[in-house]
């Protein structure tokens, strides 16, 4: 199914401004470029090439968007101040994190201006602070600030006896990890792009100048394809190209989300030392106004195991608390987990293939913060080699509907039909934007993502019936007994 949806009722329905939109055609026989993938990735490449003109269609085997690796993260901005200097993926995080500044607000994407502590509990780690202020100065950025003990406890009063010392980075923020990509494939929309779900790719075909993708809602000619499945990155790989250059190892990270009154306890993200493998447990605030500890970082073959383990997550809460004391005196809202495409090396694997293919693959946990900036690379890779004919339309900025407890609310505005979700004080009516928007939730994950229905401390338990009465015949994967 192609979805180009009408914006004006859902921007009437939703209190947002209703932007003037660019004639929307019927699907083109062939496209310019195919994007496997809806993740944070596939929606800013897609947003980036249907921005400069490009007929855009994004191909998405699962009910909704946001459904493999970018459901689940810590929803931090990095600046990059630790990966790797000169490598492709500290480029990407700093290009990343300065578009998201540059657009955020014209979307309606929200910001908290936390900054991050990066922080020594040993003698080891604080003998290494040195070092890791010379890497973010070497990635530019520069306006570090190093803090000794008597610093640290003034600027985070809460923290554990054993902190030693950190130094602070300004510019690390906190956003809605789902609302952004949102709204770069709906941005994407306006300018004409296709969204299909449901719609997985089975095999393909290249004949030299075009590719015809098999997929489960039939054939798809394209000039170009991107690569961005993430967690099945390789697969896709061997599927079209009958190689892959890399493999998917998934890792797995396991979170702890305490409820609204925890979130005082911390000012600032409160960052490890980081390791080789992974950057670590991190402590920060929500931008919905809860705290949360994670991620794990466990080595694992499945791809689709997002399950949680009661001893790690014992673990992680002990290593929470040893963070933040007073942690023990609050109660733990929710848990869940997540899954990084990480491969057998650290950097990004994006590659450019002969056969008009482009892959963006091995996209770790940075991928959030340099998905702007990855799109930026592949428009810069795939028009090295040509020069599009395309016309680009005048920029279209639709708002998405704000769910962060940093800006007004819904529920704040008369009209809203009533407080469905009281724990997290969603409205009728965001619910009944988010079925009929421009691009409609089509599971309930998904309407959690654009709402928060269900993710506050009861977890459903009050809402649910009323959430299946509203979204009956709305969904292509329906709520059953078990949601």
């Amino acid at each position: 199914m192609t979805e180009r949806a009408s914006y004006a009722s859902v921007c009437i329905s939703a209190h947002l401004p209703e932007p003037a939109l660019p004639h929307s055609a019927p699907s083109p026989d062939r496209y310019d470029i195919a994007i496997i993938g809806a993740g944070v990735v596939g929606c800013a490449l897609a947003r980036s090439f249907a921005m400069a003109g490009a007929r855009v269609v994004v191909l998405e085997k699962a009910h909704d968007i946001l459904d493999g690796a970018s459901k689940g993260n810590s929803a931090i901005l990095h600046t990059g101040f630790d990966a790797p200097t000169g490598s492709l993926e500290a480029a990407c995080v700093a290009a990343g994190h300065a578009e998201y500044l540059e657009i955020r607000e014209r979307l309606g994407l929200p910001l908290l201006t936390s900054g991050a502590l990066v922080i020594a509990w040993s003698d080891e780690e604080e003998a290494a602070l040195p070092g890791l202020m010379e890497q973010a100065r070497s990635n530019g950025v520069t306006d570090i600030e190093y803090l000794d003990g008597p610093a640290l406890r003034e600027a985070e009063p809460g923290l554990g006896a054993e902190a030693r010392a950190a130094f602070r980075v300004p510019r690390e923020y906190l956003i809605d990890p789902w609302s952004a990509p949102l709204a770069y494939l709906t941005q994407a929309i306006a300018h004409g792009a296709d969204v299909r779900r449901r719609c997985e790719v089975t095999g393909g075909a290249f004949n030299g100048t075009d590719w015809t993708l098999k997929t489960s809602q039939g054939p798809v000619r394209t000039s170009s394809v991107i690569n961005a499945a993430g967690l099945y990155g390789d697969r896709i790989d061997d599927l079209l190209l009958g190689r892959t250059d890399f493999t998917i190892k998934p890792r797995k990270g396991q979170f702890i989300v305490y409820d609204k009154p925890a979130f005082d306890l911390a000012r600032h993200i409160l960052l490890p030392v980081p390791t080789k493998v992974t950057k670590g447990i991190v402590v920060c605030r929500t931008i919905w106004g809860n705290l949360l500890v994670g991620p794990t970082a466990e080595e694992q073959n499945s791809r689709t195991d997002a399950g949680l383990h009661q001893p790690t997550l014992e673990a992680l809460k002990a290593r929470g608390q040893e963070i933040l004391p007073a942690l023990a005196h609050h109660k733990v809202t929710a848990l869940y987990a997540g899954l990084r495409p990480a491969t057998e090396e650290k950097h990004y694997r994006i590659s450019k293939h002969p056969e008009n293919m482009i892959t963006v693959g091995g996209i770790r946990s940075t991928g959030l913060s340099a998905a702007l900036g990855i799109a930026q690379h592949v428009r810069k890779l795939w028009e090295d080699e040509r020069a599009p004919d395309w016309i680009a339309p005048e920029p279209v900025w639709p708002s998405v509907p704000n769910i962060a407890e940093t800006a007004p609310r819904d529920w704040q505005s008369p009209g809203h039909g009533g407080v469905l979700c009281h724990c997290e004080m969603v409205t009728e009516r965001e619910i009944r934007a988010a079925l009929n928007g421009p691009l409609p939730a089509q599971s309930l994950a998904g309407l959690k993502r654009r709402t928060r229905v269900t993710m506050g401390r009861c977890q459903g338990y009050y809402c649910a019936g009323a959430l299946a009465r509203l979204t009956k015949g709305k969904l292509s994967q329906p709520m059953t007994a078990d949601d």
